[in-house]
């Protein structure tokens, strides 16, 4: 008769937790370090309680052994547990208990895992990638004299996405995927294969390299295949390959993976489920669902992610583009941990500004995004950033040079399979071809757009004359009625100045000079009826 204890172990070596759990439990009591190893397999099975209660009683029983470097590693271990779930205190006060148990073993191997959570961990959070490549460096060494295999392929992995951040996209993404590479070839812990792969496909996405994401998400989903479907990491897969159904124009879908990523990782992964309810709430706010979206942005936000740029643009959406504004330049000023953690802001407040008529912050906000694609050099960021000046050269009235660099940006998403950012460019492309007198081009521009958009489920629009944008159309439908531009700020709740800087944003697109010939142009074009005298 075999020993359900020895079985156990055996399992848990295997990754089979689902067995491994079953063996434990029917061996009865059990000694404090096959505690800590039940704990290990609870969390992979996504029992968090069950876990936690295992790897406490662990590390006091392995203290009271005199077991103090491994109580110390269960204490590590909780300190993790608690610090995913957002919960700080209770991480931190696990870590000073592994910081006493260690006290006599400084040069431990223990002690590495610890200050790489205390010092490399922080430190990436914070963006402060020069402290994250020393720290990394640093440990690096202490690791390998321990001979442990998991601490250099984790360090090297900070190291490298740390220097992708800093603009040393090349050699930092050559650090990363040779950590990735390594740790599968050398069969690492299970819980450092997916930290590592997490690391990777978010250095992905913060890059806006959505060719190398599809790959890296592909090659995790393949991986988190063979954990249980409550394992955190099947739970973060699904988020990244939600974002990449989003790109694709896959809302539905989108919204789908999330939610039920949101939902498993509750209790796992504060920031996981943070960033499954942000992806929620894109998908709603593309597919019209303004209501559902401003849920789930929200709720984003009570999990502690920044509901920007996604609630600046769902202002927009709203029909309110001075608040939504206002929204975007408090996100900017906000951030300050670089250029790369702005890109996404930028592009969003170039759209937003442009429907505002505020084409100083547009051209400030498509110029910094121009210093990241060229900084970063990546295939998403250049997209944006031609979108980007395309858009606030056209609305500068400029025709001529929005038309190639428009047409650089609809080529690169088409390449990049984002169907949507690639219709919106075409019907940008149209109103540059209508601002050329090229009527044969712009209809058809805007019928492909239109034609993606509908299957897509976005809102189609009825494209507006000469690129002027919805709220210029309400100001000159007001101004042809024979409003001033005070009476115009009031029925429109707007400034006296925003009403100006309308005005005159209509005047350049239309190569008019005054409210009568701009009254004039309403009436020709239907956009206010003429009354009888």
């Amino acid at each position: 008769m075999t020993d359900p204890l020895v079985d156990a172990r055996a399992a848990h070596r295997r990754g089979e937790w689902s067995a491994a759990r079953a063996l434990f439990l029917a061996a009865g009591e059990l000694g404090p370090a096959d505690l800590h190893t039940l704990s290990d397999v609870e969390w992979w099975l996504g029992h968090v309680r069950e876990a936690r209660v295992a790897a406490e009683a662990a590390a006091v029983g392995l203290e009271r052994v005199g077991a103090m470097r491994q109580a110390a590693m269960a204490a590590i271990d909780l300190a993790g547990m608690h610090f995913l779930r957002g919960e700080e205190t209770l991480g931190s006060t696990w870590l000073s208990q592994a910081h006493r148990l260690l006290r006599d073993h400084p040069d431990s191997v223990e002690r590495v895992y610890l200050d790489y959570l205390e010092q490399v961990e922080p430190a990436q959070a914070r963006w402060e990638s020069a402290a994250v490549i020393d720290a990394a460096t640093r440990l690096r060494e202490r690791a390998r004299v321990h001979g442990d295999p998991n601490l250099p392929a984790m360090t090297t992995m900070a190291e490298g996405r740390a220097m992708v951040r800093q603009g040393q996209v090349a050699a930092g993404f050559a650090l990363v995927e040779d950590s990735m590479a390594a740790a599968l070839a050398r069969g690492l812990k299970p819980e450092w294969i997916g930290y590592l792969y997490c690391n990777l496909v978010g250095a992905c996405h913060e890059l806006v390299d959505l060719a190398r994401m599809r790959v890296w998400t592909e090659a995790l989903s393949a991986w988190c295949s063979t954990l249980p479907d409550e394992a955190v990491f099947s739970g973060i897969c699904q988020v990244h390959q939600a974002q990449l159904r989003q790109v694709r124009g896959d809302w539905a879908g989108s919204e789908t993976d999330a939610a039920r990523a949101g939902a498993d990782l509750r209790e796992l992964s504060v920031a996981g489920a943070a960033e499954a309810h942000y992806v929620v709430a894109e998908a709603r706010r593309l597919r019209g669902d303004l209501t559902g979206a401003e849920q789930a942005y929200l709720a984003a936000h009570d999990f502690g992610r920044d509901p920007q740029p996604g609630m600046a643009l769902l202002r927009l959406a709203q029909g309110r583009p001075d608040v939504a504004l206002r929204s975007i330049q408090s996100a900017l000023i906000a951030e300050d941990r670089g250029l790369l953690r702005r890109v996404r802001l930028c592009a969003a407040a170039v759209e937003i500004a442009v429907a505002a008529a505020a084409i100083d912050v547009a051209r400030k906000a498509a110029d910094e995004l121009d210093e990241a694609a060229r900084d970063y050099d990546s295939s998403g960021l250049r997209a944006m950033a031609w979108h980007a000046q395309g858009a606030v050269r056209l609305a500068e009235g400029n025709p001529e040079e929005a038309l190639p660099v428009l047409r650089r940006a609809c080529a690169q998403w088409r390449e990049l399979g984002a169907a949507y950012d690639c219709a919106r460019v075409r019907l940008l492309l149209a109103q540059a071809y209508d601002a050329l007198g090229d009527r044969d081009a712009s209809e058809r521009e805007r019928a492909a757009a239109k034609t993606v958009l509908t299957r897509l489920g976005a809102s189609v629009a009825s494209p507006n004359p000469d690129g002027l944008t919805t709220r210029e159309l309400d100001v000159l439908a007001l101004v042809a009625a024979g409003k001033s531009n005070r009476e115009v700020a009031a029925e429109l709740v707007l400034s006296d100045k925003t009403v100006a800087r309308h005005l005159a944003n209509i005047y350049l697109k239309l190569n008019l000079s005054s409210r009568t010939a701009a009254a004039g142009y309403a009436f020709d074009h239907g956009l206010v009826a003429r009354t009888d005298a």
